[in-house]
């Protein structure tokens, strides 16, 4: 298994131990339309005498999280983050910089567009408070979304973190700033990944994992968990228009029960979602992330 990628060298976890490889040529021109390896690929390579490796073919992928690689349009392309995970853990801070509600909406897009289980982290309580931060992250639990209330600070639940994380493979991701690095560092102290302060003045944070890497979890079930740079950016990759309101979960049950078979679910009558929203069976705020997204799509 890849456990870092870094340039063209990579670090593959085998039988007989960590293994620097590179990739044999072929594969770059066979998989010149997609990433060529990532951390969470499973590859067979061939050893050499001194001690590295090459990689001769990655496996098919069981799994990934995946964005649209920033860019402009007509030059876009899949930046896979992680592939053959189990689970992807979401984390914003409650404070410091503030959590962005169109951007969960949009990581959880992102999740559900790739079925992959999604766990929001919920960091930096100690700066609010519970009570306001449950007020805020409430809707996701509403939602059936597992949340963690966590502090990298005072240790607050790092033993519920550590349990989410036992025994299976793991993305942490958000955008920059949120505490991702000192949570891995408080679960694990012996990552010492590179943490960095909050700007003062924009209140976003500044990227200081440069490249993404999966760590092993320590405990009997193990577990890997990936460290991914800050995204300030996730665009949505190949997901149809029409497969977006699939996407929010609340909205499924009222698919198909529009008055047009192509309804947008934006304008039309007689629309099942918006009727839904209006009844409060949908949350207006979550309609309005669909709303956005839509029509950012469409353009």
């Amino acid at each position: 298994m890849v456990l870092r990628a870094r340039s063209s060298f990579y670090t593959v976890d085998t039988p007989q131990g960590l293994t620097e490889c590179r990739l044999r040529g072929r594969i770059r021109k066979d998989r010149q339309a997609s990433d060529l390896a990532v951390i969470g690929d499973r590859v067979s390579l061939t050893p050499l005498p001194d001690g590295t490796g090459i990689i001769e073919a990655v496996e098919p992928r069981a799994s990934k999280f995946s964005r649209r690689q920033p860019g402009p349009r007509g030059t876009w392309r899949e930046d896979v983050l992680v592939a053959n995970l189990d689970q992807v853990l979401v984390v914003f801070s409650c404070a410091d910089p503030p959590p962005n509600p169109r951007l969960i909406d949009r990581f959880l897009v992102v999740a559900e567009q790739n079925e992959i289980d999604a766990v929001l982290i919920a960091n930096k309580v100690e700066l609010v408070g519970a009570e306001e931060a449950a007020r805020v992250f409430e809707l996701y639990e509403d939602l059936s979304y597992p949340v963690i209330y966590t502090s990298a600070r005072t240790g607050l639940g790092i033993e519920p973190l550590r349990e989410t994380l036992a025994g299976r493979i793991s993305v942490i991701t958000g955008p920059s700033g949120v505490g991702k690095s000192s949570l891995l560092n408080r679960l694990q102290p012996g990552l010492r990944i590179l943490t960095a302060e909050v700007s003062e003045t924009l209140h976003k944070g500044r990227h200081t994992t440069t490249s993404a890497e999966l760590h092993p979890v320590e405990g009997p079930r193990r577990g890997h968990v990936a460290d991914t740079p800050g995204l300030r950016e996730l665009g949505l990759f190949e997901l149809p228009a029409s497969e977006l309101a699939w996407c929010f979960r609340e909205m499924r049950p009222f698919l198909g029960s529009c008055a047009f078979n192509d309804c947008s679910h934006l304008h039309e009558p007689r629309c099942a979602v918006r009727a839904a929203v209006e009844l409060g069976d949908v949350p207006p705020q979550r309609y309005e992330s669909y709303r956005r997204l839509r029509t950012e799509e469409a353009r």
